[in-house]
């Protein structure tokens, strides 16, 4: 239970972690505050809007400034808003919120410092410009937290230093172009597995959500590039490790230098303690999925999550309720209450009728999930998080991918890792039942293919496993990066 922060003695280096409060960011944001408090000498602070604070502490007082959980420190800032909303596109709204963040940010740091614990270093996830702004006011140094696949990094970044205009977007309209990108030893195609956001502003068909997400990156890269706005070295940790995608974080850092591959963090190994996530979606009782689980035979059970943004369309929750129909197993299905209508409310019901061998819940702890003998396959949307869940707990995986960095990531699981079986939803977005039992045979049936991606699965479990032991290549990254910033500071100082 969090308690009212308390100073931990002399400040050492104190990092701000600043992060959206939305669980795709969250957690992993929160993850690597803890990992970097747990270095001798490091403190961290983790600081999301107000609005996202408040759920991830519903009972703590409205005059708490700061909570504690007994590792690290959590104090929100404000955008104006503080009611979980995203900005509509209007400039003048944006600017305002900008305002207001960067205001409580700069309020939050002056706080800090005064009560004996100055920041050494600020740390931000993705497109967090006011963020960047803070860090200069206050002379800090800063480290952009991309909590993308390194692949995707380096999509993004030669997208928006030559390779956008010139290469990409002069084929936008072939969905079956493959750019080839510095480095990387597989070209991307266009609409298969380029970063959506890409595509869509390649061939200039995004909607408001995506042209402001595009806008966000830009100037983030932007402001890492200008000297004047970032002190240098910028330094980026990317939430991969080595050994996975060692060929692109090889070739980023000739651009970037600075780049630290810190590992899963979010991911425990088997009996290390704690979890290290927060949901911020109400759980079924544990007991009751956990208990139901305990009684699968094992490798039997179907896992299916599409994360914490996506919502099923009825005719989308229909088929997924058909592919369950054809494969006859053990099924777990998420689905998230929030923003769930009635007509798939309707058909959960019909599910819990016609096919009673399974379980629907609204939210469970994914992490036990995957790492439970009887889950076979995990049926993915390909978030990043989850994706990489999939491969340190060794779980086959059939990758529907949707938006964002999702067609990069299952790209990576279907085709450079060979854990998974790629999906082909329709092009209304729709994955049928037919094609997600076809896949689901295919990734743990009894055919050659099924027993490669299981070889290929318990392979990059072992890896992710060495990854992120004790005094593994992972540890050793967090901590270069920390005496990288003890360095700065100790320049700074004098």
């Amino acid at each position: 239970m969090a308690q009212p922060a308390a100073v931990r003695g002399e400040h050492g280096t104190h990092f701000l972690v600043a992060a959206y409060g939305i669980q795709g960011h969250l957690n992993p944001a929160r993850a690597l505050a803890r990992r970097l408090a747990a270095i001798d000498g490091a403190t961290a602070t983790l600081s999301v809007p107000l609005f996202g604070h408040r759920r991830m502490f519903p009972s703590s007082s409205p005059d708490d400034q700061e909570v504690s959980d007994g590792v690290i420190s959590y104090a929100p800032f404000s955008d104006g808003q503080d009611d979980g909303s995203w900005p509509t596109g209007s400039g003048d709204e944006t600017a305002r919120r900008r305002r207001a963040s960067c205001d409580s940010l700069s309020a939050l740091v002056r706080r800090l410092a005064a009560a004996g614990r100055p920041v050494t270093c600020v740390v931000c996830t993705l497109n967090m410009p006011t963020v960047v702004q803070v860090a200069r006011a206050h002379g800090l140094p800063l480290a952009v937290y991309w909590i993308q696949p390194a692949t995707a990094l380096v999509a993004y970044y030669h997208y928006f230093h030559g390779h956008g205009e010139g290469g990409i977007a002069a084929h936008a309209a072939d969905p079956a172009y493959e750019a080839t990108l510095p480095g990387l030893r597989r070209p991307m195609r266009m609409g298969r597995d380029m970063p959506s956001f890409l595509a869509d502003d390649a061939t200039g068909t995004g909607d408001d959500l995506s042209q402001m997400i595009v806008r966000g990156f830009r100037e983030m890269f932007e402001q890492m590039d200008d000297e004047e706005v970032i002190m240098k070295p910028c330094m980026v940790l990317v939430n991969t490790f080595e050994a996975l995608e060692e060929t692109a974080l090889e070739a980023i850092r000739p651009y970037l230098g600075d780049v630290f591959a810190i590992g899963a963090p979010v991911v425990p190994l088997a009996g290390a303690g704690e979890d290290q996530t927060i949901h911020l979606f109400a759980q079924d009782e544990e007991k009751r999925y956990m208990a139901w689980l305990d009684a699968q035979p094992t490798k039997s059970v179907v896992y299916v999550s599409w994360g914490s943004l996506l919502t099923y369309s009825e005719r989308q929750a229909e088929e997924i309720l058909h592919g369950i129909r054809r494969l006859n197993r053990p099924y777990l299905w998420v689905v998230r209450r929030e923003g769930r209508s009635p007509e798939v409310d309707r058909l959960l019901l019909e599910t819990a009728a016609a096919v009673p061998e399974g379980m629907v819940v609204e939210w469970c702890d994914q992490v036990r999930v995957l790492s439970h003998p009887s889950v076979a396959c995990f049926v993915t949307h390909c978030g990043w998080n989850s994706t990489l869940e999939a491969v340190a707990c060794g779980v086959p995986a059939v990758a529907a991918p949707s938006w964002s960095d999702q067609p990069v990531n299952a790209h990576l699981l279907a085709e450079e890792w060979g854990v998974a079986v790629r999906a082909e939803r329709e092009a209304d977005g729709v994955l049928t039942g037919a094609e997600l039992a076809r896949c689901v045979e295919l990734a743990v049936g009894s055919g050659d293919m099924a027993a490669a991606i299981a070889a290929s699965s318990r392979a990059w479990k072992e890896r992710a496993r060495e990854a992120v032991a004790a005094g593994g290549p992972s540890e050793r990254s967090l901590r270069s990066f920390v005496k990288r910033v003890q360095e700065l500071e100790s320049l700074r100082s004098n």
